[in-house]
């Protein structure tokens, strides 16, 4: 569960403006808008939606605040990326089908541009001693980071005893009982669906956007502005979405699958990735466990220290988190030209073409849920109310977060095992980290630029390996 905003109730009657209202915003100027967005979208969802809201809704005025928060407060219920997802709506919204995939497809594909460039810079020359060495710093902040991110989410929900208890038994599951993430997942839903009726008061979200939903500023697409034809619900329509999205599923993986089996390393790098985008309730952090647990432990596509070198890169790049699984198939494809089914393709287009494969994968059920969700949420605009069983999920969300920041720990501070050597440095790095991104609240960018240039300097010095 994404904790989104609260509308309720009727709004109440806005001051009457004297500014005239935006008109109507040509395909072109959504799409050089979108491309823009693109590049620029760091600073995380909260950061991308914030971007997004300052310039669409308070600058530009394409949208009213109420429209914003209402699309917003359907994306925050869905699996998967809010902020890209938030984007494929307004641009459905404004322009049909393909003002969404061009939105939708935007936010992702400068990030996975960059990171096909940075893994492959990371393959060639990641042991160089200047790479290395901004690699040794960075992957105490990432630790630093993940342990915010846990208590970012648990700050949110975990308002009473309950849902602490669910976050600590999620916590041992993955950690003591090594339990897969699905399980925990569908264990979490299913203790809210029997809590909703025993004892609600517990599972009841909060939280939430604090913005006004009242606007003396006219918009193109006001609060009272109709849904366009296209945004009515159509059962027709929305049976041709579900065909036309299972083809996207099914065609490429078919054709994989003939050619080089069910066991391949790009058919199972689609089926995981695929399951991997519908359990992402709760960001990217929630599913990066289970990323780990199939791309590392299962199928070994890369290891765990480049998983971390992977998450610190995702940092580093505009766009949703989640597109680290652009390095994990990069790293999988490029070790599979070497030594597996991929074996005769050159290793970079290799790496390349698995990276994109597994961001196909990952973002397409998104692009489903919002072209085929939209107008439903259009014909009610009514207030989407967070259900139980996302509340203990995100709960549990807490819990796994947690295990994730304690795998990074053990891997930074032990890195072979504990019965070898403690990183002092690291461990150093990582609480200067912390308390940089907890105390005085900078900024994600500045304290990797900081532990960067401190693991360069500790490198040189030979206090860091």
């Amino acid at each position: 569960m994404k904790a989104g905003p609260d509308i309720s109730g009727e709004p109440a009657p806005r001051p009457v403006s004297t500014v005239s209202p935006v008109g109507p915003v040509s395909a072109g100027q959504a799409f050089w808008f979108w491309l823009k967005l693109g590049f620029v979208s760091f600073g995380g969802p909260a950061g991308q939606i914030a971007l997004m809201h300052e310039e669409l809704v308070s600058k530009r005025r394409w949208m009213s605040e109420r429209r914003f928060l209402h699309a917003l407060n359907y994306c925050m219920v869905l699996p998967g990326p809010e902020a890209q997802q938030l984007a494929t709506y307004i641009g459905w919204l404004m322009h049909r089908t393909w003002g969404g995939v061009v939105a939708g497809a935007l936010f992702v594909l400068p990030s996975l541009l960059l990171l096909i460039a940075l893994s492959a810079v990371y393959v060639l020359f990641g042991s160089m001693p200047l790479v290395a060495g901004v690699l040794a710093g960075i992957k105490p902040a990432v630790t630093a980071i993940v342990v915010q991110a846990a208590h970012r989410i648990g700050a949110k929900v975990l308002k009473n005893r309950v849902l602490w208890g669910m976050a600590a038994l999620a916590f041992v599951g993955m950690t003591a009982l090594d339990l897969p993430f699905p399980l925990i997942i569908l264990a979490a839903a299913a203790v809210g669906v029997v809590g909703s009726h025993w004892a609600p008061h517990y599972f009841q979200s909060g939280g939430g956007h604090n913005a006004s939903t009242q606007s003396s500023t006219p918009a193109w697409i006001d609060d009272d502005t109709p849904p366009p034809a296209h945004a009515r619900f159509s059962p027709l329509r929305l049976g041709w979405v579900i065909a036309v999205g299972l083809a996207l599923w099914c065609l490429p993986m078919a054709a994989v699958v003939m050619l080089q089996g069910t066991q391949s390393t790009l058919a199972q790098m689609g089926w995981f990735f695929t399951k991997a985008a519908l359990l992402t309730f709760g960001g990217a952090y929630a599913v990066l466990p289970y990323v780990y647990q199939g791309a590392v432990s299962q199928f070994g596509w890369l290891s765990a220290p480049q998983m971390m070198d992977g998450l610190a890169l995702g940092e580093t790049t505009p766009g949703p988190l989640i597109m680290v699984v652009a390095f994990v198939g990069f790293l999988g494809g490029f070790g599979q030209s070497l030594t597996g089914d991929l074996a005769g393709m050159h290793p970079l287009l290799a790496g390349a073409l698995a990276a994109t494969w597994v961001t196909w994968f990952t973002f397409l059920p998104s692009f489903i849920f919002i072209l085929a969700g939209g107008p439903l949420v259009e014909s009610t605009r009514d207030q989407l109310k967070l259900s139980a069983p996302l509340t203990a999920i995100t709960a549990a969300v807490v819990g796994v977060v947690l295990n994730l920041a304690v795998f990074f720990a053990y891997h930074l501070l032990w890195p072979q095992g504990f019965g070898a050597g403690f990183e002092v440095a690291s461990a150093v790095l990582a609480v200067v980290a912390g308390v940089l991104l907890m105390r005085f609240k900078l900024s994600v960018m500045r304290v990797l630029g900081v532990c960067a240039a401190a693991g360069l300097a500790l490198r040189a010095l030979g206090w860091m390996g």
